[in-house]
């Protein structure tokens, strides 16, 4: 490796170094042995190449002396052809030894990439929603990518490169030292203008990099929020884009003007360090032809010592960088396992049974909640900030207890904030209770597997979330083996089959991030499409219908209503005239139940459900009741009805 490459690599491994002086426990160092394990062999036949190419390093100068010797005594044809077929035969082999290990070094990367990418990808599959409404996508994707990265490196290019530095270095100061001592410690002393200045102006050049790489993640924020569908809506109506491209410009300018000065401090060391080494090298010339001259020095042995010079310094200085590389390495490891050691809050018993067969009911007996603190769920190298937010662990529910007998819909009501969708995040265990048991056909929701959990719930959200996919594979992510005729089915009973067939690609066309190149009704009507498609034997509805307009709302309903039928549903509704016709309905207020029973019964108690409905439906400028109420019964025609006179729900 010449110098100016080894400069190179010294400067980069220093400026991309992490800054992390947190101990390192062996507990750490057995982890990235258990994750080394499955490739020892490959890791081990990668190390033995390492020395051999070091070795080989060494041989090629002592051999190239020998050549200028046999030249100078004049030996025969036959000694030089053999010493230059030998160095042939041996660059042959360098050339094949490097190409084995470059593929051994590869294949050892790219599978511990590959091990640590699945471990951390399974395991943050397994997190609670909590963990994900603290954390910040990208620092958690940074652990995939970067963080994984970095862990990669300690095997592929740290350790072979260490072992490999130290055979070499070792093997050329011996026989520099062998050929002249006096040589070999004049070159020694040139080592600290070669080797400080290196770790001084890497250490420069990383804070630059760090200050950089924080300008970059602002300017990606940015990017990110403001060139997202709703980001740009909300720049375009609320904000200023003089003022967003003067914050933006600024960011970018400091980087470009520290990628100059980047620029300008490489080039300085590097010429610097490539006239460090022409000196040494004049040196080994000089005074080697002045003893060469004197007779107390062979020809060859002067070539030799100028080609050992850069086996000497090149591995000097790769070493002397060799400790930024593996805290470096031991970093990128750390933070991997701050995510793997992250416990899951729900986890599957080892004796977890399936959902009994048959329509189900749902049951709340004695339920209390409260979310998770964040250092239960969340890492604050993940959120971003200095220290985690210590607010937390408020009671949210309160001896909340109902049942939903199969077939029954059950209807949650109440103001906002009053723990309606905290019920129904709890249905399907996305959260695990504090106090009391959620039950599913009379057994316990932590008894039950994931699996048949999730064939047995469907939930339609708030937002109608999609990926940013094709309208098929947002389908199918609720029953991957349904046919065709299945899926047009499915956006038939929706009222989406004319918008699809209508679409250049139809069930191919992507929908976009977050489904916003659909319209808001048209998204929702798809995720209950997909709802439809999943078949669940239980329905929650968390507000489906929040974001459809009257003729989008009309042509759902109906929908809604088939599926709905014959299976166990809770229903949470701001709008009362949508659950007028529910079995049960239920009133929360501050996490407790506060009234229950109809829709006539509740309005007949003049309690708070009453409160809510006279809100709603009051007549406008006298709080009265809309006309055709009596007393406690219901309108003729609450608003939101279909025009035949069915409910929303029916």
């Amino acid at each position: 490796m010449s110098m100016e490459i080894t400069a190179w690599n010294a400067l980069y491994n220093q400026r991309y170094a992490k800054d992390d002086q947190r101990p390192f426990s062996r507990a750490t160092i057995r982890r990235i042995a258990e994750f080394a394990r499955p490739h020892r062999r490959e890791l081990l036949l990668f190390l033995v190449l390492s020395v051999a190419t070091a070795l080989l390093a060494v041989a090629t100068p002592v051999l190239a002396g020998r050549v200028i010797n046999a030249i100078v005594d004049d030996a025969a044809v036959s000694v030089v052809v053999t010493l230059a077929v030998l160095i042939a035969g041996i660059a042959l082999a360098e050339a094949g030894i490097g190409l084995l290990a470059r593929w051994l070094s590869a294949r050892i990367g790219e599978g511990l990439i590959f091990d640590l990418r699945r471990a951390v990808f399974d395991h943050v599959q397994q997190m609670p929603v909590a963990f994900f409404t603290r954390t910040r996508t990208g620092a958690l994707v940074s652990r995939l990518n970067s963080d994984v990265i970095g862990a990669q490196r300690a095997f592929s290019n740290t350790l072979s490169g260490v072992l490999s530095n130290v055979v070499m270095l070792l093997l050329a100061l011996g026989v520099m030292l062998s050929i002249s001592w006096q040589i070999t410690l004049l070159a020694l002393l040139l080592l600290p203008v070669f080797v400080l200045p290196a770790r001084r102006m890497g250490a420069r050049l990383a804070q630059l990099s760090r200050e950089a790489a924080n300008h970059n993640a602002v300017m990606s924020t940015q990017m990110t929020e403001r060139f997202s569908a709703p980001g740009a809506t909300l720049v375009k109506l609320y904000g200023r884009p003089e003022e967003e491209s003067g914050e933006f410009a600024e960011r970018a300018r400091r980087v470009r003007d520290i990628g100059v000065r980047t620029a300008m401090l490489q080039m300085v060391f590097i010429t610097a360090l490539t006239l460090v080494s022409a000196l040494a090298l004049a040196l080994v010339y000089g005074l080697g032809g002045f003893y060469a001259l004197r007779g107390s020095l062979d020809s060859g042995a002067v070539v030799s010592l100028a080609m050992l010079l850069t086996r000497l310094y090149a591995p000097l200085t790769s070493l002397a960088s060799a400790r930024v590389e593996i805290m470096s390495a031991l970093v990128s490891f750390q933070r991997v396992f701050e995510v793997l050691d992250l416990t899951p809050l729900i986890a599957e018993k080892p004796a977890a049974r399936p959902v009994p067969a048959g329509p189900v009911s749902v049951e709340f007996d004695g339920v209390g909640f409260a979310y998770p603190a964040a250092e239960k769920v969340s890492l604050a190298s993940l959120e971003e900030v200095a220290t985690l937010d210590t607010r937390g662990g408020e009671q949210v529910l309160h001896d909340v207890s109902f049942r939903a007998e199969p077939g029954q819909l059950v209807a949650l009501v109440g103001s906002s904030g009053a723990g309606k969708s905290t019920i129904a995040q709890l249905t399907p265990r996305l959260y695990d209770t504090d106090t009391g048991a959620v039950r599913i056909g009379g057994v316990d929701v932590k008894d039950l597997t994931a699996a048949s959990l999730r064939q047995t719930l469907g939930m339609v959200t708030q937002d109608g979330h999609l990926f940013h996919d094709s309208i098929r594979a947002n389908l199918l992510l609720a029953r991957p083996e349904a046919t065709e005729d299945e899926i047009w089915d499915s956006l038939r009973r929706a009222r989406l089959e004319e918008l699809v067939v209508s679409l250049p690609d139809r069930l191919d066309t992507v929908v976009g991030e977050r489904g916003y190149r659909l319209s808001g009704g048209e998204r929702q009507r798809l995720t209950i499409a997909r709802l439809l498609l999943a078949r669940p034997r239980v329905v929650i509805l968390d507000e489906a219908t929040a974001h459809l307009d009257s003729t989008s709302e009309a042509a759902v309903q109906e929908a809604l209503g088939e599926a709905l039928a014959g299976r166990t549903s809770v229903v949470i509704a701001h709008r009362l005239s949508t659950v007028r016709t529910a079995d049960q309905i239920l009133v929360l207020e501050a996490g407790r139940i506060v009234e229950r029973g109809t829709h006539e019964e509740l309005l007949a108690t003049g309690g708070r459900y009453q409160e809510l409905y006279r809100t709603q439906f009051a007549e406008p400028g006298n709080g009265t009741l809309p006309e055709g109420t009596t007393g406690g019964g219901a309108p003729d025609r609450a608003a939101g009805e279909t025009a035949d006179g069915a409910s929303a729900l029916a």
